[in-house]
């Protein structure tokens, strides 16, 4: 298939472009590089001994998404791009709500304009909001989220479930994943968080490779195996080759839009992953515990049943694999990408 990549040029989404490349897939990237670096692209076509065609623009302004959709063909469309930090969210929510709804809003128009049928929407966890049973099933209803980002992606899904209702032969698969982590094994690409990051991975790949100074634990009090916070890592390979079971599946569904977990099924805790870092690098990494920070939760994880046995996928890294491939990427690449 030709599939545009929006955001892929993204953390998730650089991963995704290379399986998809590897599985015989032609990808086109569009990328305004809010949350990435042009320089990702080049490491992308060495990786992949192939050129990669870029459209440099942002997805809101639907004139240039438009002219791209009229101007070229395309089989299928994975989105990514958007805007994804919870905390920026609650402070910039008007942000949050144009970015993410008005570049879908472009993106379905020009899709149904020029009869391209198949989307993979990257979801997140956060769609189950904060009262949903553990672990976390597809079939939880109601969708709630606690932050503008959040919310942003329960109205999504419900906008492409809207339209693929009424366009026949429409398809959407919907992918709610829990906490990517780790890097390209090659070290080439991974995560480079614009600022001080947001989760907790990154963050601890920095205190490791010296620009930050120690990690701080949010509570230790909380009623799981060690008292910090549980939840479900998955490694950012095991993620991307997610959205290629799902882009190949998308032809043969049934219904015409299906909710996919894409986790691990079980939960790690905050001293757990830290060690399992440590372990990488060789020594001990010095931490802090402070208070907790509103509205975390103590765990969740996923139920990924539906995605093993429908597209048959399933997680295959390790927390040690996953912190392994983090500081190969962080160690060679210690300040992230470089700028240009």
């Amino acid at each position: 298939m030709r599939v545009l990549v929006s955001g892929g040029a993204g953390y998730i989404g650089s991963h995704t472009v290379l399986a998809l490349l590897e599985h015989g897939h032609d990808v086109v990237i569009v990328d305004d590089f809010a949350n990435s670096k042009p320089t990702v692209l080049g490491r992308l076509e060495t990786l992949s001994g192939k050129t990669i065609p870029l459209h440099a623009f942002d997805l809101t302004d639907a004139d240039k998404t438009e002219h791209l959709f009229a101007s070229e063909k395309f089989d299928a469309v994975i989105h990514f791009a958007g805007f994804k930090a919870v905390g920026e969210s609650v402070e910039k929510p008007l942000d949050y709500y144009r970015n993410n709804l008005d570049s879908t809003f472009s993106l379905l128009r020009a899709m149904t304009r020029h009869g391209v049928d198949k989307l993979v929407f990257s979801s997140s966890a956060t769609v189950y909001g904060d009262t949903a049973p553990v672990p976390y099933h597809e079939d939880y209803e109601p969708l709630s989220a606690s932050s503008p980002y959040g919310r942003t992606k329960v109205m999504i899904e419900r906008v492409l479930t809207d339209v693929a209702t009424i366009t026949d032969g429409f398809r959407v698969a919907l992918l709610r994943y829990f906490n990517p982590v780790g890097a390209h094994p090659s070290g080439m690409i991974g995560e480079d968080p614009q600022g001080i990051p947001n989760n907790l991975m990154p963050f601890i790949a920095q205190v490791a490779v010296g620009r930050r100074d120690k990690l701080r634990v949010f509570g230790d009090d909380y009623p799981t195996k060690d008292g910090t916070g549980e939840r479900d890592y998955i490694h950012v390979m095991d993620l991307a080759a997610g959205h290629v079971a799902a882009l190949e599946h998308l032809p043969t569904m049934d219904e015409p839009v299906r909710a996919f977990n894409l986790g691990t099924g079980e939960g790690t805790s905050v001293l757990e992953l830290l060690h399992a870092f440590e372990r990488a690098v060789g020594h001990e990494l010095p931490y802090e515990v402070v208070e907790r920070r509103a509205g975390d939760l103590p765990a969740y994880w996923a139920d990924p049943t539906r995605a093993q046995q429908e597209l048959g996928w399933q997680a295959t890294h390790t927390i040690d694999d996953m912190c392994a491939d983090t500081w190969r990427w962080q160690s060679e690449n210690p300040n992230g990408f470089p700028e240009g």
